[in-house]
């Protein structure tokens, strides 16, 4: 006789709504935010018909302040608690950063969507933890020109900046790392002072996607607490219907590689 305990079998759930509070540079308590929250995990068959309600429970006893520290201890609960040989759970959610405006110095609050990705494979082994935040900025368009007035454009440019880091890193400091080096960040709100003011920037001076990639991945690869990033820019520009991508990574390993066809 077949013992059908012994199956492994590949659950998963997607896009659960869900309060709760994630790292912030500002708030010691964490920024209120609510989450899509997602789930694979591979078990035994036996614990097929109540993983959902195990995985749920956990969720809400570990809810606030969400970040590289808590979730290192909480995929591993995950992984207890459902006997799994393998777990990743995926936290995407909007965060919002204040800003001041360039000239008339008032405040803004801009969103970015950012994912926290869990994955572990053993108890004994050391999750991986992999932090995503999209942030939009201006660029120079590719087809500008610099040698006559009016020749140079601008571009919305969307950077995607995924890190592995040793302890918690805050979306505020990755935020500011693109806005430097970017030709103009973006902003909620501008008076037509400030406007005027990024007009005349994004006309006068140029910063490729190219450039601003590179510059990024300089900082990133000099910091003592990233051990893995990978940086790629979306440009969308006003004459084509289509966008161009510039990506670049640390090179000499990729976590995560290929596991979206993998439990």
């Amino acid at each position: 006789m077949v013992d059908t305990k012994r199956f492994l079998v590949d659950v998963e759930m997607k896009d659960l709504p869900f309060p709760m509070r994630v790292i912030s540079k500002k708030d010691s308590e964490g920024q209120p935010t609510v989450a899509n929250i997602s789930i694979s995990a591979r078990i035994m068959q036996e614990f097929e018909a109540r993983w959902i309600d195990r995985f749920i429970r956990i969720l809400h006893q570990r809810r606030d302040s969400i970040g590289t520290g808590t979730l290192r201890t909480n995929i591993v609960d995950y992984m207890k608690e459902l006997s799994a040989s393998s777990v990743r759970v995926d936290f995407h959610y909007p965060y919002f950063v204040e800003k001041l405006t360039p000239i008339s110095r008032q405040k803004c609050v801009v969103r970015y969507f950012c994912t926290y990705s869990a994955k572990v494979a053993s108890i004994k082994e050391d999750p991986k933890i992999i932090f995503k935040i999209e942030i939009p900025c201006i660029t120079t368009y590719p087809g500008s020109v610099s040698d006559k007035p009016g020749g140079l454009l601008g571009q919305l440019s969307n950077v995607i900046i995924e890190i592995l880091a040793k302890k918690d890193f805050f979306a505020e400091d990755l935020v500011e790392i693109v806005d430097d080096h970017a030709l103009s960040p973006i902003y909620s709100f501008l008076s037509e002072d400030d406007q005027a003011s990024l007009i005349q920037q994004i006309h006068s001076e140029k910063k490729s996607s190219v450039v601003l990639t590179d510059e990024i991945k300089n900082d990133l690869r000099h910091h003592p607490a990233i051990e893995w990033y990978a940086v790629r820019c979306a440009n969308y520009g006003m004459l084509h219907s289509y966008n161009t991508v510039v990506n670049t990574e640390k090179s000499y390993w990729v976590p995560f590689s290929g596991y979206e066809q993998e439990i």
